[in-house]
């Protein structure tokens, strides 16, 4: 993916800014209605439709409707954007379910998804040279982001052939020397995200072994918001779906005004239309508001952050806890994973279903 933590370091210092029940984002201090909200982005495909609806007006439009100002602010690393929304500075930010339990949720700030954008479908990939399948990765060096996404979904890859962590050596590498490290004939294996990962399948004897493809589902882009900001200002949730939907409506249009709409995308994005096009081949967009009111309330769902949270709990992202339980998650229809007194991530499912039922 075109967005995840990029250093070991990073992660552990971001998910050791406070311990889990005793962070200043607890939930005490009061929170007044307001009328102007800042939303933070980075550049990643499935999140192309932020930048665009502001400069295309449509932000304007549901904001003036509900009686607010909304702010799309671009970050341009992504891990700084999650840690400006985990220490208050935005009211919401685009971010990877991972990355949402593992920051501001662990960190003790209650952070609500209110969308489900899209699923990495292919965007992030395990390359070997040589080999053609997962189980000729045991005993390899493999280069990644470790405490990343991309070290979730190798340990993913591994299970599928009956290994573990524990049959490999991993070798932190961040997201801007991942390409110049695969290129060495020493380096025989990695894991990256586009797109990095397309410029890394271009090198001679790669084979692609796992994807995000063969997990669907379970690398998602959200848009979180601070919970207790969007209970006392409903408005913004409602205005927020508006947004999504009509920009991703006419996103996924096939006709010059959809046409061009991708092409505006691609350039904020810093890419061409052609290679923008090609990402988007691989993101699995919820363009659907039905479609993504059903994902969020599936059992796989939760099935999914449970793997999600184990994984992060045995690496250490959870500072202070005992026990991958400490992090409590909400899911719809009075679900809970974890401690159900200690909620801090939500899967809000209730502004997608104004969308879906055409209430906004």
């Amino acid at each position: 993916m075109l967005k995840t933590i990029g250093t070991a370091g990073k992660i552990a210092l971001l998910a050791g800014t406070c311990l889990l029940a005793a962070c200043s984002h607890s939930g005490n201090e009061a929170v007044q209605k307001k009328t102007e909200f800042n939303i933070g982005w980075s550049i990643y495909a499935g999140w192309m439709p932020w930048p665009y609806a502001q400069q295309a007006g449509i932000v304007k439009k549901w904001a003036d409707k509900y009686g607010i100002k909304i702010n799309i602010v671009q970050v341009n690393d992504y891990v700084e954007s999650v840690n400006q929304f985990n220490a208050g500075k935005f009211d919401g930010v685009t971010v990877a379910n991972m990355d949402a339990l593992t920051i501001p949720a662990a960190g003790g700030k209650d952070t609500s998804a209110i969308i489900v954008g899209d699923y990495s479908n292919g965007n992030d990939g395990v390359l070997m040279k040589g080999g053609t399948s997962v189980a000729q990765l045991k005993g390899q060096q493999i280069y990644l982001a470790e405490l990343s996404v991309s070290h979730y979904l190798l340990a993913r890859a591994l299970g599928t052939a009956g290994m573990s962590l524990a049959d490999v050596k991993t070798v932190n590498t961040s997201d801007a020397d991942i390409v110049g490290a695969y290129a060495s004939p020493d380096v025989k294996a990695a894991v990256a995200w586009n797109p990095q990962l397309s410029v890394m399948r271009g090198q001679a004897g790669t084979n692609q072994v796992f994807s995000s493809a063969d997990i669907p589902g379970e690398i998602l882009d959200l848009l979180v918001v601070d919970t207790r900001t969007v209970k006392a200002n409903p408005n913004l949730g409602k205005a927020l779906a508006g947004i999504w939907y009509e920009t991703v409506a006419l996103m996924k249009r096939q006709d010059e005004q959809g046409k061009q709409a991708r092409a505006a995308m691609a350039k904020l994005a810093g890419t061409t239309p052609e290679v923008f096009d090609k990402q988007l081949t691989t993101t699995f967009l919820y363009t659907d508001p039905k479609a993504a009111v059903a994902a969020t309330d599936a059992p796989a769902l939760v099935t999914t952050m449970t793997r999600v949270r184990d994984f992060s709990f045995s690496k250490g992202l959870f500072k202070g806890a005992s026990s991958a339980d400490a992090v409590g998650m909400a899911f719809p229809g009075n679900k809970t994973l974890g401690d159900a007194q200690h909620v801090t991530l939500r899967f809000d499912d209730s502004f997608m279903k104004m969308a879906a039922d055409g209430k906004l």
